[in-house]
Order: C-alpha cells, then structure tokens, then sequence
C-alpha cells in the first residue's frame, strides 16, 4: 500500500504523517521502497515531527547561507563558508541532512585537532550548531545532531585590549600631524568609530545643525577580489547617531571645506550598492561623497593601510605599536575614566550587548587606579573634618539651649513678682502704666489702651508719679 511502479522502473512511494501532511520519494527498487515507507512511519510515530529524507547536507547549505543567514556581515558568511568548505563538507555534505548523527558530527572536530587552532575549531563548531538549529526550526530534522557533541581544544585566552595611555596618545597625535591619515586618527579617538564605518563615512551622515554623525553603512576593501564593497553596520545595534565633540566637528568641517578641491580617481565606481538592514531594501553608497580620500591616489584608504601607516609612527615616536582599532579601545577607556555610564558608551559604541561593553572596556587603567586611590584618602579626610564639624555643633546647640532657658526663666520669674491683679484693670481702658505685651515687649510708661492677654507689671495712677516697681523697671528699660 502506497507504493507503485512508473514505465520508467522506478518505485513511487508516498506516506500521510499523523499532521495531514503527505511525503512521497521515487526509489529504484521495492524493498527500498518499502523500507523508507516503514522508517517513515516508526518516525512519524516516535517524533514530534516527520521530516523528508531526501536533502543533502550540501543543499541545506547553500539554502542556509543564501536565504537565512545571508543578511549578516560579510565577514561572518566568509567564516561560515570557509568552515564548511574545509571541514565540515569533507565530513557530511553528501549525506541526507536527516541521517547525519552526533558520531559525524564529533568526527569533524577529531580531524581538525591536530591541525586547527581552538578558536577555529569553535568557529567551525558555531557554524554547524547555527545550521542544524535552522534546520530544526524548519522541520527538516526532528532533533539537533550536536546535542551533547563538545571540542576540548582549549582557546587560547584572548590578550588583553591595546588602549593608548594619555601620554602614549598626545605623543601619536603629533608625530602623525604631518601625515596623510591625521584627521582619521583623530576623529576615531573623538568618536569611537570601527576601521569600516570610518572609510565608508559619507557627507550625507552628518548633520551641521544638530551636530551630530549617523552610522548606516560600512565599507572594505576585499583583497582576493580586489575590490571594494559597501555593507550595512556590523550588527543592528551599530547603526547608531552619534553627537559630535567640539574637535570632531572641527575635523570634519575643516574636511568639508576641502572636499571641492581634492583628488578623486575617476577610475572610482560611482555608487556600491548593500542591504540596509533596517528597512530590508538595497541602498547605494557613493564613492564620490566620501569624506576620507587618499590625497595621492584619489582612492579611498584600504584597511590594511592604516595599520602599516600607525607601525610607521609608533617607530617614529617611540611607542609601542597597535592596529587602527586601539584608538577605539582608547576612546572608550577615556570615556570610562571620565566617569561616563557603561549603558551609554554601549550605545556610543554600537554594540549589541552590554556584557560585551563590560567585559571589553570596564577595566582599570595604571592612572584611574590612583586617581580613585588619593579621591579615597581626600574623601577618608573630608569625612572626619565634616563629622568634627557636626559633633562641635552638636554641643554648643546644646549649651545654647540651656543657657538662653535659664535666663528667660530667670526673666519670667522677676516679671511675675511684678504682675498685678489682671481683673482690676478693664478692657481697653486707657490707664498710665508698664507692662508686657502677648508678644513679650515691655512697654515704657505710658497712656495705652490695654488688652486683658497683656501682662501688666505696674500701674500707674493718671495723676500721680511713678510707683516704686515702676520706676525700677522704667529705669530699666
């Protein structure tokens, strides 16, 4: 059942999956063809999917790269294709992509163990993991072949990051102010951009009044191909806006002005197309609007270039040398030390992570170490002066209290000695005498108009003179 033979010798076989979905293979003989009937269905019984049998390794990986992947960097579908040409096709790539198991799999890492770096190794491991998980996802296979496949090839542990010092990078600056590549070294140590977003930085990114530099594109210099290629920024997270120093402004305005009348190659092509990845649509760079142009040859500056150029300078100067990317190691541990937040030199940076911004630049540069150590002993200083300060306050609030309450106890009890029957003297009556007002001010003697709430210390009679209490008490006053 579900098996026939065509004119042609060959055996159709189809099978219905318990999802509805119907798998059909021709097969030259009818034990094949009973055999492939019967495995179809023990996996369709025992998986959580029925996949076909029929793609090889090698056709998974050409749809892979081409249709999945094939929005990534160029750099990454270069390792892609180069890990599986030299090692994983050899292995697999004519085998049905559903039969291949973890022993092959394993076999691939064996036969680059002796030859291989670890981090190559890892890259090819990467490369398969990627491939067969999109094939999971996608229903031609039923269960990851790598699952439980490791490389013990250790990688080597990555060196530490070359970051200018702040001496190191006043030095480099003017040795190289009389060459060809200043105003570049300059703006990557203002900005932080990569080698790529740098040469294929164009006028159109820029913003005058808003002073600002937008990060869309990409471009490098392909040396098998001899040719030159536009791309989108490295991840999504690096197209970025980025707002402009005072320096850098000047660097690029000082450009701007010169644009008119530099060199250009008319051997130049005029526009490199590349995928914008924001909106999935193919966009042109153009060569003529690039801001950094080689002024001897018209072209713009390989990536190569710049790192022989930096060497050169680095002797000239007596500094240790580093790649062109330093600088931008260098604009980021500036910016650290400055007290800038990691969340907000991730997005200055384009990185897409910020583990990737901790782990790279949050470290402790020689000078920051003893900057924060002398900040500590000034602060250890400053916290005794002020607790000294607060405890001295602390008692003299104290006596200040007690000695200002005795005395106007001492006040109160005199004034009482003096006070006189309230009731005798009616309300708003005008009678000549001293006494305290509710606000606590003693009156000199004299003709007022009285409240009761008043605290009267001596009366005196309209006709006659001072009383005795009252005459010490004006006296007094």
């Amino acid at each position: 059942k579900g098996i026939c033979q065509r004119k042609d010798g060959l055996y159709y076989a189809r099978f219905v999956d318990k999802t509805g979905k119907r798998h059909e293979k021709y097969l030259p003989t009818l034990p094949e063809a009973r055999n492939w009937i019967e495995e179809s269905k023990y996996a369709d019984a025992h998986e959580d999917v029925f996949v076909a049998t029929d793609t090889t390794v090698d056709q998974w990986f050409d749809f892979w790269i081409e249709n999945i992947v094939g929005d990534l960097a160029p750099n990454t579908l270069r390792n892609y294709r180069e890990r599986y040409v030299h090692n994983i096709q050899p292995v697999m790539g004519k085998m049905m992509i559903a039969n291949v198991k973890p022993m092959h799999c394993k076999k691939v890492f064996i036969q680059m163990d002796a030859d291989y770096a670890g981090s190559t190794i890892r890259q090819a491991y990467i490369t398969m993991g990627t491939m067969f998980k999109a094939a999971k996802m996608n229903d031609l296979i039923a269960k990851h072949p790598m699952d439980g496949v490791r490389y013990h090839k250790p990688v080597k542990e990555a060196k530490a990051i070359r970051f200018l010092t702040i001496k190191e990078t006043q030095q480099f600056l003017n040795a190289a102010k009389n060459t060809s590549d200043y105003f570049q070294y300059a703006l990557v140590l203002e900005t932080g951009l990569r080698t790529g977003e740098l040469i294929g930085l164009t006028w159109d990114a820029i913003d005058w009044e808003k002073r600002t530099l937008t990060i869309s594109k990409t471009m490098e210099f392909r040396y098998k191909q001899q040719e030159w290629r536009a791309g989108p920024p490295k991840t999504a997270s690096s197209y970025r806006t980025i707002p402009l120093t005072g320096s850098a402004y000047q660097i690029l305005e000082e450009l701007y002005h010169q644009r008119l009348i530099r060199k250009v190659d008319p051997a130049l092509p005029e526009t490199l197309p590349y995928l914008d990845r924001r909106t999935g649509r193919t966009t042109s760079l153009v060569m003529r609007d690039l801001v950094f142009i080689n002024k001897r040859t018209g072209r713009p500056i390989k990536n190569s270039s710049y790192d022989t150029n930096i060497y050169k300078i680095c002797r000239h100067c007596g500094i240790a040398p580093f790649s062109m990317h330093a600088l931008r190691h260098t604009y980021a541990t500036r910016a650290i030390e400055g007290g800038m937040p990691p969340k907000v030199l991730q997005k200055l940076l384009g990185h897409a992570s910020i583990k990737t911004t901790m782990d790279t630049y949050v470290h402790v540069t020689d000078d920051s170490l003893e900057r924060a150590v002398r900040q500590f002993e000034e602060n250890k200083i400053t916290i005794v002066s002020c607790l000294t300060i607060l405890i001295l306050s602390f008692f003299l609030n104290v006596y200040m209290y007690y000695f200002i309450n005795d005395n106007i106890n001492n006040i109160n009890d005199k004034i009482g000695n003096l006070e006189v029957n309230k009731e005798e003297i009616k309300e708003e009556e005008e009678i000549t005498y001293v006494y305290v007002d509710i606000k606590g001010e003693i009156k000199k003697p004299g003709t007022y108009k009285m409240n009761k709430e008043d605290r009267v210390i001596d009366v005196i009679e309209k006709a006659g003179g001072l009383t005795s209490n009252a005459s010490t008490i004006a006296n007094n006053l």
